[in-house]
Parts: C-alpha cells; sequence; structure tokens
C-alpha cells in the first residue's frame, strides 16, 4: 500500500509556499488583469532557460517521488501524475535514465510531456523546456495524449490507463469543443490547472502569437487558448481550471517542486505562492457595455520606419486594453495610450485608428482615423541589428544587439535562429528558436547568453536573456540569425553552407548603422577565442585608458559642459562609461552643430568620455 509521506489529500484551505523577500514586489492592492500582467512582469525577469536536453536530470532535483509510494528524500524514482496510485502501489515506475522517444505500450519508458502541447507555440524556446509546465510522464499516454486538452470525459471513454486516468470525449461545461480530452486524476487536478495559469501568465505577451483556439470547426480544434493576452483561455474552460484549483489545493509536493524550480529557472509560479490570486485575476463578471472611444490620437514622433502613436484614454472605467489598427488591419494591442508602429514603408502613408476594449473584449467604435506619412530618410537604423557574435571554446557563446532606431522596440516578435545541417537528407533545416520578449529603449544593447557560459568577461547575471537552447549551442560552421516574424533581419554566416567562424569574436564596426539579411566579413573585426570586452556595453578601463588622444577636452574638472576640441565633426557615437565600465550616457553624431557634451546631471566623480574608438578621462566635479 501507498506510504503518504505528507498529505495531499483535499483540505479546506490552501497550503501556501514561501517566496524570497521582495519577489512579489509591485502586487499589493491590484486586482484583475492588472495583477496578472505585473505577475507577468515578475516571473518573467531574468529566467535561466536551459536546453531540452537538460531536463531528464534536472528532473532528479524536481521530480522525485518524496511523497507517495517513496518518502525517502534519497529516492531516484519520477513522481509521473500520468501513472501514480494514490491509492495503492504504481503499476509501473522511472527513473530519470528511463527516457525513451515512443512506446506501444504503458510502463516502457518516459517522455518530457508539455502540459501546453508544444504545438502551441512551435517548439520554440523559452517555451520548450519551461520546468513549470514541462513534467515526466509515461511515454504510451503522453503519445495518446497529443496535443489534446486536459479537461473533464464523458462516457465515450477511448482509453483508460493503469492508474485510472483517461483518455474520453469532452464534457467540459458550457465548452464547445466536443473531441478527445485526457482526464487526469483528482489528485492532480489542481497541479495541472496552476501549470496551465502560470503559462497564461509567463507569455502573456506572446499568448496572441501562438496557436489558439479559432472557432472555425469547434469539433476538433483542440487548443483552450481564445487568442487574448489577458483572459487568455476560453471562458468555459477557465471556469473548469477554477473548479480543478479549488477542489485540489496546493500540496507540499507542489511547493517543493516550486523552490527547486526556483533555484534552477530563477522564476516561480505565483498560483503555488499565492493560490488566492487565481481568484483575484479571473473571478470577474465583465458587463455588456462597449467602452467608449479613446479620442485625440495623433502622432508623437515618426521617421521612415515608423511613428509613434498617442490618444487620449477611453472614459469608461473597465477598459484593459487598446486595439490599433493599420488601414483597417490590426498591428498592435497595448494597455498604455501610446505605442509605437514599427517595420513601415519609408515615403509612404498609412491610416490609423484605436478601439478600446474592456475584460468583456468588447469593443469601443473607433478613435478618430489619423493619416501619417513616413519620411523617406532619417539618421536611425531601420531595425535592430546584431553588433557582437562569440563562438568561444565550449558553451561561451553570446549575441549582443543593439537598437539604434530612434525608438523604443517590442522584441516580442523577434527569434534567434540557427541553421542545423542534416547528415542522412543531405538538407540545412532550422533549430528551435528562442523567442525575445519585452522591450528595448533607443540607443541600448542587450546580450543574449548561454548559462553555461564561462567567459572570464561576463555572466549570467550581466546578461538580458539567458538560455542553453539550440540558438546559444552555434559552432562556427553555422548560420545565425536575427528574425522578425520569421523574416531575416541580420545574419552571422550564410546559409546552406558551412561557415568558418569557429572559436572566433566577430565585432560589428563602428561605421556600420544598418542591419542586412546577408552577410558580409568586411563589416566585422575578428578577435581570439574567447574575446569578450565591451560585450553589453561594458568596456576595460585599461583599454580606455590606453586609446589614442587624438583630440582634448576642457574644462577639466568639469561642472555642466565638457568642450572638446580637435577632428570631432566626423565622430559618429560619444559615450560616457563610468569606472565600473558601464556606459551611462550615448548620443550619435554629438557634434553635428555643437562642440561641448553636457554633464551638468552627473554625480561628481571619474568618468570617461569615448568617441568612437578614442577615450579620455574627465572628472566630474
Amino acid at each position: 500500500m501507498k506510504k503518504l509521506l505528507l498529505p495531499i489529500i483535499v483540505i479546506s484551505s490552501f497550503v501556501s509556499a514561501q517566496a524570497p523577500a521582495g519577489y512579489y514586489d509591485g502586487t499589493a492592492g491590484l486586482t484583475g488583469y492588472k495583477l496578472k500582467s505585473r505577475l507577468h512582469d515578475i516571473v518573467s525577469d531574468k529566467n535561466v532557460n536551459w536546453h531540452y536536453s537538460d531536463l531528464p536530470n534536472l528532473y532528479n532535483q524536481t521530480d522525485l517521488d518524496k511523497y507517495y509510494d517513496h518518502g525517502s528524500a534519497n529516492t531516484t524514482i519520477l513522481l509521473d501524475m500520468y501513472s501514480e496510485n494514490p491509492a495503492g502501489a504504481d503499476a509501473y515506475e522511472y527513473t530519470s535514465a528511463n527516457l525513451i522517444s515512443t512506446s506501444g505500450a504503458e510502463g516502457l519508458g518516459y517522455n518530457r510531456e508539455h502540459a501546453v502541447p508544444q504545438s502551441t507555440f512551435n517548439s520554440n524556446y523559452p517555451m520548450y523546456s519551461d520546468l513549470h509546465f514541462v513534467i515526466p510522464t509515461d511515454a504510451r499516454i503522453n503519445q495518446l495524449r497529443n496535443n489534446y486538452p486536459y479537461g473533464v470525459g464523458n462516457s465515450t471513454v477511448h482509453y483508460t490507463f493503469t492508474n485510472s486516468s483517461k483518455i474520453a470525449n469532452s464534457a467540459i461545461p458550457n465548452y464547445v469543443y466536443t473531441n478527445r480530452v485526457y482526464e487526469p486524476l483528482d489528485e492532480f487536478k489542481g497541479d495541472i490547472a496552476r501549470m496551465l495559469l502560470y503559462f497564461a501568465v509567463r507569455y502573456e505577451d506572446k499568448l496572441p502569437s501562438f496557436n489558439y483556439f479559432t472557432n472555425i470547426n469547434p469539433a476538433i480544434d483542440r487548443s483552450p487558448l481564445d487568442g487574448t493576452a489577458e483572459r487568455a483561455f476560453d471562458p468555459a474552460y477557465i471556469s473548469m481550471l477554477l473548479q480543478w484549483h479549488l477542489q485540489d489545493p496546493v500540496s507540499q509536493r507542489e511547493i517543493d517542486r516550486n523552490n527547486a524550480i526556483y533555484t534552477i529557472q530563477k522564476n516561480r509560479n505565483p498560483f503555488i505562492d499565492d493560490p488566492q490570486w487565481v481568484n483575484s485575476i479571473w473571478m470577474q463578471t465583465p458587463d455588456a457595455v462597449a467602452p467608449q472611444a479613446p479620442l485625440n490620437l495623433n502622432s508623437t514622433q515618426s521617421g521612415a520606419y515608423y511613428t509613434q502613436l498617442g490618444w487620449s484614454p477611453s472614459s469608461s472605467s473597465d477598459v484593459i486594453g487598446y486595439n490599433i489598427y493599420q488601414n483597417n488591419v490590426l498591428v498592435g494591442t497595448t494597455k498604455s495610450t501610446s505605442i509605437v508602429i514599427d517595420h513601415l514603408t519609408p515615403s509612404t502613408s498609412y491610416s490609423f485608428t484605436v478601439k478600446a476594449y474592456d475584460q468583456g473584449y468588447l469593443q469601443s467604435p473607433d478613435s478618430n482615423a489619423l493619416t501619417v506619412s513616413t519620411s523617406a530618410t532619417d539618421i536611425n537604423s531601420k531595425d535592430l541589428f546584431i553588433v557582437k557574435y562569440i563562438e568561444g571554446t565550449g558553451n561561451n557563446k553570446a549575441l549582443e544587439i543593439v537598437n539604434r532606431t530612434g525608438h523604443e522596440v517590442d522584441l516580442n516578435n523577434y527569434s534567434i535562429r540557427v541553421q542545423y545541417y542534416n547528415n542522412s537528407s543531405g538538407s540545412y533545416y532550422y533549430g528551435n528558436s528562442f523567442e525575445l520578449e519585452g522591450k528595448i529603449p533607443n540607443n541600448q544593447n542587450f546580450v543574449i547568453l548561454n548559462p553555461k557560459s564561462a567567459l572570464s568577461c561576463y555572466t549570467n547575471n550581466d546578461a538580458r536573456f539567458l538560455t542553453a537552447g539550440e540558438a546559444l549551442t552555434f559552432a562556427g560552421t553555422q548560420y545565425v540569425e536575427l528574425a522578425y516574424k520569421s523574416t531575416t533581419v541580420d545574419a552571422i554566416g550564410s546559409k546552406f553552407v558551412s561557415n568558418s567562424y569557429g572559436d572566433v569574436s566577430l565585432y560589428r564596426k563602428n561605421t556600420v548603422n544598418q542591419p542586412t539579411s546577408t552577410f558580409t566579413l568586411g563589416e566585422w573585426d575578428s578577435y581570439s577565442v574567447n574575446y569578450c570586452q565591451n560585450l553589453g556595453g561594458t568596456l576595460s578601463t585599461t583599454d580606455l585608458i590606453t586609446s589614442g588622444k587624438e583630440f582634448k577636452i576642457y574644462p577639466n574638472p568639469v561642472n555642466e559642459d565638457l568642450f572638446i576640441s580637435g577632428e570631432i565633426k566626423d565622430v559618429k557615437m560619444a559615450q560616457i562609461i563610468d569606472l565600473s565600465g558601464k556606459i551611462i550616457y550615448t548620443e550619435k553624431e554629438p557634434f553635428k552643430t555643437k562642440k561641448n557634451i553636457s554633464v551638468q546631471n552627473l554625480s561628481a566623480g571619474l568618468y570617461f568620455l569615448k568617441l568612437d574608438d578614442k577615450a579620455h578621462q574627465f572628472i566630474k566635479k
């Protein structure tokens, strides 16, 4: 019979996990989708994303069965929610070594199961290896579950498994979907509900781009996602998840798993830490009244490739966002009252309108229509581009990307892709992409680093993104690209050939200010293996001090304005750098109309002024 080390039966109140102090700062007083968005910001910040092949070993930290048959801290048996039998002995068991790819029967091995099917996000990272919803399960049940949703099954049962979980036709109350669902045991329904709700929070900004329920053929359309960023799931499906969450409260096993994943991945499932947040977010009763239209739509800034729009908010109190239409086609959504619309064509006129939407996803009438004409040219880059490529020994892989577009850029449509060669078929293919997220201000750089890297001058704490996925395991023979909606923006190497950039660092020349989809080696400077000086905008103070001095700066010490003499009219970039090597100020073409740099906002101390590749020390009084 079972030996229960810890009770995980249904209880009247939730067990609460303990998050690190300050982890959920900024959530006090928030409810509804505002709370959900704040939680998204928290659980998405500086995650460590591991390779899919790392998961079996990591399961030894996150998914050992210390709670049922094997109540020992030294057990090596995995807890499989698809086959675990809470009422007696398990029919079969696995260790992390029993990984297999396919199976014709239960009990032969396990798979890494995506609670949200990987077809939802095209098997891309960071979703592909997110431990919070990628779990070890019996390979046969995993295969038969396919990409069917979890749900309540009816009497038309297709498979019943050894622990009595089953695949049957859907009986989810009020849900239009009638095809197959996998119904887990009651013991684990809350666990699975909280995994799915975590997914809805963690990937909130990406949900509209994932594959979701279209209602074209409700009998076979399998995804319960509804295409919204805020609500995430069909209302009937949300009701089922909330019921599962309530009837199967948080267990000690979930708490331990959440803590273990935080150690590995640096983020948490908020609904294990504070189960009441589920109701706070999704227990809402929208009204049936469409919101009032936003007013005063205008363009606050434009260039050759973008325009920034702003408007006065809708007067309706239940508005949760705004949809932006370009020539009557939806092109963007925001929770604020401004947005940058980019990837426009120079010398082209566009018509824009904005509609508010509320908690029930009712839309307002259109705002006023606005016509914006892009300029023929501007001084900015037309898109993001790669400025550094580190292909060092072992896992020493990094990319640095810069935004010099003249505006903030939403990264959610960008990805890094690497091309592989299939020896069997003799053809090239793209590996699993790494999808970027969040926003990057103008004139800022960010680094994507392999978390297994051991670079001497750059650490995991320094990087904006960390992934051990295929995008950051490239070798010098591979083609690497920055893509926007699957269109190549910038590239390292050539497609469909074996390249020769192994164990080398490539730095973009300062004269290059635009991305290019065709790699040109002449745009890059090559450095020795594992070289990473200035990666992420952090410069070596030794390099700065020993730079040439073909200009003079005065007065020094300085109070308000630092003047520069010498050959400065062709300087492309001025940067002020502190003693740690951090770039704290950047200005393009600084001496086009003047000969000074304002430093009045700097704190007193020692700094460097770097003009292109030359630098000089100065003291701010």
